[in-house]
C-alpha cells in the first residue's frame, strides 16, 4: 500500500499535446526500404518477436528516412509501442524521435523461448573472444566493413523467475561505430536438452528470398533481407537463422551536436573574459586543525544557462531553439555552486596544480573534503575544485526517482547533466584564466602571490565513481586541459545498473512502476539512447583520437577495482577498449581473474614509461564479479580501495602531471590495503 501510494505521487500524467504522432512513411533510399503504412500491425509492434512490441531492439523498423540526418535515418517511435508503466502511461518518445540512429553501446534484446546459453554455446561475458568464433551461434556484424563485433551474451538474471518473460541480452564489448549499420544473426540455438530450437513460422517467410503473399508483411521481409543479406556476405546460411535483424548507431552529429553547440556558443561570447566568481566563504586550517589542506573556498560561477526555466532546477529540460539545437532563454543563468580545497603544500613559490574533480553517485562537491583526497591533494600539490554533477547530484535525487517511475521525464537527468559539463567546463576557465581568474582573488592567494598555477596546460581532471562515468563525457567535450584520471570508472549505464548494489534502493520504485521484466529491459535500452549524450557512451569514439571539432585529444589513466560491486570491471572493460587504452601489466596476480583470456582485447602497455591511455586494475582481494548482470555482492566492495594505496595515488598524480604511465607497483600487479 505506501510503495503504491508512493508512486501514485510521483508518476506523470501523460504530456498535454498527447502521444506523439506517428512518423510519415518515407521513400526507398539507401538508408532503407520503402515503408509502408503500418506494416507491421495496428499497434505497430514488429510482429516477429511477440514478446513485445519493441522486441528485437533496436531495430531499424522503427525508423523513417529523413535526408536531413547524417544517417540518412531517424528513429521514428510511436507512443503505443513504448513500454508501458503499472498505471497504463506510455513513455513519450519525443526525445527519442530527435536521434539519427541508435546508441554507439546498444544492448541488444530478443527473446527466445527455451534458450539455454552454455547448451548453445552462447560466448559469457568470460569468454568474449568465443564471440568472434566461426560458428559462433550469435553474430554480430559491420555491414560497412564486414568485420564481426566481439560482444558477451546473457539471459536477465533478474528475471529468472519467470523464463517466458526473460530476454535474451548482448551486449557489445566494445562500442560499435557512429553513423553504421550493424546487422544480427542468431543461429543454433538449444534447449537444456540439447533439443534445436527452430525458426517462427513468419521468420522461415521473412528470410526467403521471395517477397511474402502478405502484403502488410513487405516492409518487414524488406528490413529482414537486409539483415540476411548482411548475415550471408560473411558466411552465415540463411537457412540457420533463427532470427536477423539490423539498426543503424547513432551519427556523431546526433550524439555531440547538443553539447559542442552550446560549449561553444557560450565561449565565443565570453571571449577574453573570464567567467564571473563570487567567493562565499573562506576557512583556513593550520597544520594541527587540518594536517593536508591549509585553505578551503566556496562560492558560485555564473554560467549560462540552456535549460528551460529559470536557473534550470531538477526536471528542468534543454530549451530548443528554430534550428533545433540548444538555445539560451534570455540572459537564464546558471549559479554553480564551488568547493576547493587548497593544500599546505602550496605556496606562491610551489604553486599548486588545479584540478576539477568529479563526484560520485548523486553526491555533492563536498566529498573533496574525505580524507583520501585531501591526502592526495597535499602529496600531489593539487588544488581540487568541484562543482555539482547536476542532472545526477544530491538535488536531483526525486527527479531520479520520478524518472524511473515514468520514463517519459527520464530526458530530464542527461539535458540537466549536458548543462552541468558546461558548468564545470565554466569553473575550469575560471581557475586557469591569467587575468580575471581566480588566481587574483585574494581568497586564493597568500602575502606572496597566488597559491594556484594559471594559464595553458595547468588544469586537469579527476573524478570517481559517477565523477569517471560522467567524468569521460567531460574530458572528451574539455577545451582546456588535455589529461584526465577517471577512477573506478565505466561508461554505458543500461550495463551497470543491473549490476550495481547502489541501485539496490531504487528497485522497489523502477520494478514497480514497470512490473515486467522485458520492459524493464527495454527501458534501460531506450533510456541509453538518451543518456549518451550526458554519460561517457556517446562520447568515447572521441576521448582520446579523432578528437570532436574545435577539442583536444585526451590522454586518460582509468583505475579499475577488482571485483567492483558498483561499478561493473566489464563495463569499465569495455570502455578501455573502445578508447584504445592499454593494459598495465602485471594486472592481476595468476588464478584472479575467471576469464578465459584475462583483460581480453586491451593490448599490454609496451614498456614504462608509458605516453598514452591506460588500465590500471586494482586487486584488493575481493572476489571475482559474478557473470550475470547482477551485482557482486560477496566480501568487501572494493569500489574506494584504490584511493587507499599511496602508491595508486602517486601513479595517478605523476599521470596528471606528465601524462605518462610511470610503474608504482614494483614490477608486481598493484594492490591496495581494504582500509
Amino acid at each position: 500500500m505506501l510503495r503504491s501510494a508512493f508512486l501514485a505521487l510521483l508518476l506523470a500524467v501523460p504530456t498535454a499535446a498527447g502521444p506523439a504522432p506517428a512518423a510519415a512513411a518515407g521513400p526507398t533510399t539507401a538508408a532503407g526500404p520503402a515503408a509502408a503504412p503500418d506494416a507491421q500491425s495496428a499497434e505497430g509492434c514488429d510482429p516477429v518477436d511477440p514478446a513485445a512490441c519493441l522486441l528485437p531492439f533496436p531495430s531499424d523498423l522503427h525508423t523513417v528516412a529523413d535526408p536531413t540526418t547524417d544517417t540518412g535515418i531517424r528513429v521514428a517511435l510511436d507512443r503505443s509501442v513504448m513500454p508501458k508503466n503499472v498505471f497504463g502511461v506510455g513513455i513519450d518518445p519525443t526525445d527519442w524521435n530527435r536521434n539519427d540512429g541508435f546508441s554507439p553501446g546498444a544492448m541488444l534484446l530478443t527473446r527466445v523461448p527455451g534458450l539455454d546459453p552454455t547448451v548453445t554455446g552462447l560466448a559469457p561475458s568470460t569468454d568474449i573472444g568465443r564471440s568472434l568464433a566461426p560458428d559462433a551461434p550469435i553474430v554480430l556484424v559491420n555491414t560497412r566493413t564486414g568485420e564481426r563485433h566481439p560482444y558477451w551474451a546473457e539471459l536477465d538474471a533478474n528475471a529468472a523467475g519467470a523464463p517466458d518473460r526473460q530476454a535474451l541480452v548482448i551486449r557489445p564489448a566494445r562500442n560499435l561505430d557512429e553513423n553504421t549499420r550493424y546487422a544480427v544473426g542468431l543461429r543454433h540455438l538449444r534447449t537444456a536438452t540439447g533439443a534445436p530450437i527452430p525458426a517462427s513460422e513468419l521468420f522461415v517467410t521473412l528470410r526467403a528470398p521471395a517477397p511474402p503473399a502478405d502484403p502488410a508483411l513487405r516492409r518487414r521481409w524488406e528490413y529482414a533481407q537486409r539483415a540476411v543479406g548482411a548475415l550471408a556476405a560473411v558466411g552465415v546460411d540463411p537457412a540457420s537463422l533463427h532470427l536477423a535483424w539490423d539498426f543503424t548507431v547513432a551519427s556523431e552529429r546526433s550524439l555531440t551536436e547538443r553539447i559542442r553547440h552550446l560549449r561553444d556558443e557560450a565561449f565565443d561570447r565570453l571571449g577574453a573574459r573570464a567567467p564571473a566568481v563570487t567567493v562565499d566563504t573562506v576557512t583556513d586550517h593550520g597544520p594541527d586543525q587540518d594536517p593536508d589542506i591549509r585553505r578551503q573556498v566556496t562560492g558560485t560561477v555564473r554560467v549560462p544557462s540552456y535549460l528551460d526555466t529559470l536557473f534550470g532546477p531538477p526536471g528542468a529540460r534543454l530549451r530548443y531553439g528554430p534550428d533545433g539545437l540548444p538555445e539560451q532563454r534570455d540572459l537564464n543563468t546558471q549559479v554553480a555552486k564551488f568547493h576547493c580545497n587548497i593544500p599546505h603544500s602550496a605556496t606562491a613559490a610551489t604553486p599548486a596544480r588545479p584540478a576539477l574533480y568529479g563526484h560520485g553517485l548523486l553526491g555533492s562537491p563536498t566529498e573533496i573534503d574525505s580524507r583520501k583526497l585531501k591526502q592526495y591533494a597535499r602529496e600531489s600539490n593539487t588544488m581540487l575544485c568541484a562543482t555539482a554533477w547536476i542532472g545526477m547530484a544530491s538535488g536531483d535525487i526525486p527527479n531520479v526517482v520520478r524518472s524511473l517511475a515514468d520514463f517519459s521525464q527520464f530526458g530530464s537527468i542527461p539535458d540537466r547533466t549536458q548543462q552541468g559539463f558546461l558548468n564545470f567546463l565554466w569553473l575550469g576557465r575560471a581557475l586557469i584564466h591569467t587575468r580575471g581568474g581566480v588566481t587574483g582573488l585574494d581568497a586564493f592567494r597568500d602575502a606572496t602571490g597566488p597559491l594556484s598555477r594559471a594559464g595553458d596546460g595547468q588544469l586537469v581532471y579527476l573524478g570517481n565513481s559517477q565523477g569517471g562515468i560522467l567524468g569521460g563525457a567531460l574530458c572528451a567535450v574539455a577545451t582546456d586541459f588535455t589529461r584526465c584520471s577517471l577512477g573506478v570508472p565505466a561508461a554505458n549505464y543500461s550495463t551497470l545498473l543491473d549490476r550495481s548494489v547502489d541501485f539496490d534502493e531504487f528497485h522497489p520504485v523502477f520494478h514497480t512502476a514497470y512490473p515486467d521484466p522485458i520492459d524493464r529491459q527495454l527501458c534501460l535500452a531506450l533510456a541509453q539512447m538518451l543518456w549518451d549524450r550526458g554519460e561517457a557512451n556517446g562520447y568515447l569514439r572521441h576521448l582520446t583520437a579523432d578528437p570532436l571539432p574545435g577539442t583536444p585529444a585526451k590522454r586518460v589513466i582509468m583505475i579499475e577495482a577488482f571485483g567492483d560491486h558498483q561499478v561493473a570491471n566489464v563495463a569499465t572493460e569495455a570502455q578501455a577498449r573502445t578508447i584504445g587504452a592499454r593494459l598495465r601489466t602485471p594486472a592481476l596476480a595468476a588464478g584472479r581473474s575467471p576469464d578465459v583470456v584475462p583483460f581480453w582485447g586491451i593490448p599490454a602497455v609496451p614498456a614504462l614509461p608509458y605516453a598514452g591511455s591506460v588500465l590500471v586494475p586494482v586487486d584488493s582481494g575481493s572476489p571475482a564479479p559474478p557473470a550475470g548482470n547482477v551485482p557482486p555482492r560477496d566480501g568487501l566492495d572494493p569500489h574506494g580501495h584504490p584511493a587507499n594505496s599511496p602508491q595508486i595515488r602517486a601513479m595517478i598524480a605523476r599521470f596528471l602531471d606528465s601524462g605518462e604511465l610511470v610503474d608504482t607497483c614494483a614490477g608486481a600487479p598493484c594492490t591496495a590495503p581494504a582500509g
